[in-house]
């Protein structure tokens, strides 16, 4: 099934109930299988992110650059030529900028849908580059209380008051009162409102990373060749990620985060039957099937990462409380109830104390 959500502001009024809802499966899925592909209510580059000249739309963060170009700037080789460019899908005929503010879009579409959406409140004009502009000023501050590796973006709160506004006059003709919509926007303003839409954020948010050339080097794996083209395309694609790593580390994409309505009731599990994943590389988020899922059955992702899901079942229970305020009492958690309550640093520790103590032994009974 494929959530089609409306880009209305009425979707704000309802969002933190709906965020409250669990997610179940209503027919069977299949390993494998796409459970739903949602676009989010409201998305955000990250502010350091495209600082460092990571370019995205500015509407669905899908990658400007083309493989080439991203691949040159990341391994710091200008001269770099990447084999098979037509597989590359970025199409910069088509990027087209703000005549206002100078910002770029993928497309037409994507910079009318912003336009109409949230780009009308935030649009800086001339004013893009004015360090003293109330934007720029509230986005460095931001990214001196916020530093890499980013998690959330200030933008996204912008970007959710600016559909507010934007959307006052659909409002009131879909017979919301003037006084209820104040109300309602004020509230965002007041000290609790505030903490309570920034925890809504920072607890809700979900990551979206979308690359041009990793785009390129799926679709260079799908490419049937004879053995030694293969072998060298391999080679040249395992020396460029070398580059890569030794010129840039592991910010290799470009990363930002957005709220999605259905995503955002999935609860959080150990051991998930379904994971997010951005094949579009755009802000289109496809849930699909870790196994098998039966009618009835919730639908859990993880948000924890492979290995932190590796770790003790203390160190997890640590990580969800300090991220996302809650303790977990998934399948996995309720059978690990009897283990010691250490950390996986902690348990590390002993282990080589233990294996220390053993060796120092071993050397006392020689």
């Amino acid at each position: 099934a494929i959530a089609k959500l409306c880009d209305t502001t009425e979707h704000l009024y309802f969002l933190t109930l709906l965020l409250m809802e669990r997610l179940f499966a209503k027919k069977p899925f299949k390993k494998g299988d796409t459970i739903f592909i949602e676009q989010p209510l409201v998305c955000a580059q990250f502010l350091w992110n495209a600082l460092y000249k990571y370019r995205a739309c500015d509407y669905c963060l899908r990658a400007l650059e083309t493989a080439e170009e991203n691949a040159r700037r990341l391994s710091g080789l200008p001269g770099l030529t990447l084999p098979h460019p037509e597989l590359c899908k970025v199409r910069s005929e088509l990027h087209q900028a703000c005549p206002h503010c100078q910002v770029m879009y993928c497309s037409s579409e994507c910079k009318q849908a912003a336009w109409e959406k949230y780009h009308q409140a935030l649009c800086l004009g001339p004013s893009r580059e004015d360090p003293d502009h109330p934007i720029n000023k509230l986005q460095d501050a931001w990214r001196s209380a916020h530093y890499p590796p980013e998690t959330s973006s200030i933008m996204l709160m912008a970007r959710m008051v600016a559909i507010v506004k934007q959307g006052q006059l659909a409002l009131l003709r879909n017979l919301f009162t003037t006084a209820l919509y104040d109300d309602h926007l004020s509230q965002w303003f007041t000290p609790e409102g505030f903490r309570s839409l920034f925890a809504l954020v920072g607890t809700n948010g979900q990551g979206i990373g979308t690359s041009s050339l990793s785009q390129w080097v799926h679709a260079c794996d799908a490419l049937e060749l004879p053995r030694q083209q293969r072998e060298q395309l391999d080679a040249f694609i395992d020396q460029l990620y070398k580059d890569i790593d030794k010129e840039t580390g592991d910010f290799l994409n470009c990363e930002g985060s957005g709220l999605y309505l259905l995503q955002s009731s999935c609860n959080h599990s150990c051991v998930p039957n379904a994971e997010a994943s951005f094949p579009d590389n755009n802000f289109l988020l496809h849930l699909s099937a870790l196994s098998d899922i039966s009618p009835g059955e919730e639908i859990c992702i993880s948000y924890l990462d492979c290995c932190q899901r590796d770790r003790s079942r203390h160190s997890r229970h640590k990580i969800l409380r300090e991220n996302y305020l809650f303790v977990c009492s998934c399948q996995k958690c309720m059978s690990q109830m009897d283990d010691a309550d250490v950390t996986s640093e902690e348990e590390d520790e002993v282990e080589g104390e233990t294996e220390g103590d053993d060796m120092e032994d071993e050397m006392t009974d020689v």
